[in-house]
């Protein structure tokens, strides 16, 4: 029986999967060897819609080209040899210590050859930067295709463009359009296309400019087809011993147990938000400092704050919040989780948001712990360990968690960027796992906001690069009737249902709300993530789920 294109997708998002385990186990392989060719095989089956014309046998897919390179460490198109290390003390190393300005993680430059990428995230992480890797090598292959004969014998474009990047690299003024024109040829692109993507290029902060980019992803491609030098993924031993053990989960959530227990909190009513790290103190502080009467003139603050307003109040907001009971913890773990501690009791003020007062006994004000947007499995790690009672002095002393929220952000499958999703499910994707839950959010609380909203399970899945148009049509019109996919909602839901339905560590009866707002629009050509930032679009979701979710935990 012929197999549909989605369960061909299915399948080969298994095999990815499957051959990235065995290769991680192994500790090393050769992108462009046989085991480097299963990943690649797989993903030119699947040909997920982030990486665009990555089936093209000739042209250079740019906009997926850009996402990726903003996620990696910059210049890593130019290494042979890529490491992915644990937290191993390289942080106390004289190298320079480079941080995509996507994907928050260390990575070190340790010499023209080699760069070492931090992996503290867990298991997800590791996935992710194997997939975007993967679609480099690709692309590579494409560009020494276009740059050489059936002989391997090297053209006059791939000759004149590597004489403009030896210019560039020296600073020196070299013929834009010429240049624009030896590439275009090289990408398999339009001149107008080639054009278009070399302003986008310069105008991130992360990666070189797109005639280096493409110069030496072509370089070490013609350099391995001609002379034999090969590229090679290793992974050390430390972090093939450490993955999967909690330890970086384990450092984050004992920090901020031990902070509570510092401020005599923790047998306080605990109020948990996976968030960002502005909405919470800016929605809170916000009303308390500024005095603002409504949910309308929150938003209107926040938006002068995103956009960088020059009479913004985002000081005056930070400065009331350090007096009236907010203590910042930045991450120290390696996690990359930054986390916020708001003591109610120490605010000056009776309100929390416009007409919800706070309770008048001290014992019974809550605490609300904030953290910032895991990402994947790592929110299983950390919410487990989170909500794990604390130990002291041999006392194992639980947490009183009264509610867990999570607002996060996710693909949508009907509906458009800045749009409003509410899960009643979780369903993690490649598995039998499903998780049904009472979400104390409500459709109905967001209507007529001017926002899109749609009800339905989520789909949580194993890496939002690898979901193509197929994969996704089935996930909305079969029986699943899902809403959008994102991929921490059954991870976190996984940590709570353990620790209240059979650890017994947190109240059976915890609250739960989920919202997510929509990134991107998978489905529609031209909004997926590699499209671009949500930008100002994504201000009003992000705040109004943010006073919905508080509205609901403090009425």
């Amino acid at each position: 029986m012929k197999r549909t294109r989605a369960q061909e997708s299915r399948a080969a998002i298994e095999k990815l999967y499957i051959t990235m385990r065995h290769l991680f186990m192994r500790g090393t392989y050769k992108p462009m060897g046989v085991s480097g060719e299963s990943l690649v095989s797989s993903l030119l089956v699947l040909s997920p819609e982030i990486y665009g014309l990555v089936i093209d046998e000739e042209k250079i897919e740019l906009d997926g080209l850009l996402y990726v390179m903003e996620r990696l460490p910059k210049g890593i198109e130019e290494c042979r040899f890529v490491r992915l290390i644990s937290r191993e003390g390289y942080e106390n190393s004289d190298f320079l210590t480079l941080v995509p300005s996507r994907r928050k993680r260390n990575c070190y430059r340790v010499d023209d050859d080699q760069m070492y990428v931090e992996m503290t995230r867990g298991k997800s992480d590791i996935y992710d930067i194997l997939t975007h890797l993967t679609f480099l090598y690709i692309e590579s292959e494409k560009i020494r295709a276009n740059s050489t004969d059936h002989k391997g014998r090297i053209n006059l474009n791939w000759e004149m463009l590597s004489k403009i990047v030896e210019k560039e690299s020296r600073g020196e003024d070299f013929d834009q359009e010429a240049a624009c024109s030896y590439l275009s040829h090289i990408t398999g692109r339009t001149f107008d296309e080639t054009h278009h993507a070399i302003q986008k290029f310069a105008q991130s902060s992360n990666s070189n400019s797109l005639f280096s980019i493409v110069y030496h992803l072509g370089k070490l491609s013609i350099d391995e087809f001609l002379h034999e030098k090969d590229r090679e993924i290793s992974f050390s031993a430390t972090l093939r011993e450490r993955v999967g053990h909690h330890v970086y989960g384990e450092l984050w959530a004992t920090r901020i147990k031990s902070v509570l227990d510092d401020q005599g909190l923790l047998a306080r009513p605990i109020h948990i938000i996976s968030a960002n790290l502005h909405s919470v103190v800016n929605t809170i502080y916000g009303h308390q400092a500024l005095g603002l009467k409504s949910y309308d003139e929150i938003e209107k603050v926040a938006m002068d704050i995103s956009v960088n307003d020059k009479k913004h109040r985002g000081k005056d907001i930070q400065a009331f919040a350090t007096k009236n009971g907010f203590i910042d913890l930045p991450d120290l773990s390696g996690t990359n989780i930054g986390a916020q501690i708001i003591d109610t009791a120490q605010m000056s003020k009776e309100t929390i948001i416009p007409g919800l007062k706070l309770p008048k006994e001290e014992k019974h004000k809550p605490v609300i712990v904030v953290m910032d947007y895991a990402f994947g499995e790592q929110a299983y790690e950390c919410f487990d360990e989170l909500l794990k009672p604390y130990d002291k002095e041999g006392k194992s002393i639980p947490l009183d968690v009264v509610s867990a929220s999570i607002m996060g952000k996710a693909g949508i499958l009907e509906g458009n960027k800045g749009d409003i999703m509410i899960p009643n499910s979780h369903v993690f994707e490649g598995t039998a796992d499903n998780y049904p839950f009472k979400n104390e959010l409500k459709k109905s609380d967001f209507e007529g906001f001017g926002l899109g909203v749609y009800e339905g399970p989520m789909i949580t899945v194993l890496g939002t690069s690898l979901q193509n148009k197929d994969v996704l049509r089935y996930f909305m019109e079969s029986s699943w009737k899902a809403a959008g996919l994102e991929m921490e909602g059954a991870h976190y839901q996984k940590a709570i249902q353990s620790a209240s339905k059979i650890r017994n560590s947190i109240r059976k009866n915890v609250k739960v709300l989920y919202a997510y707002y929509a990134s991107d629009n998978p489905l529609e050509t031209g909004s997926t993530l590699a499209s671009g930032a949500l930008g100002m679009e994504g201000v009003k979701p992000t705040y109004l789920i943010t006073y919905k979710i508080l509205e609901k935990i403090f009425s």
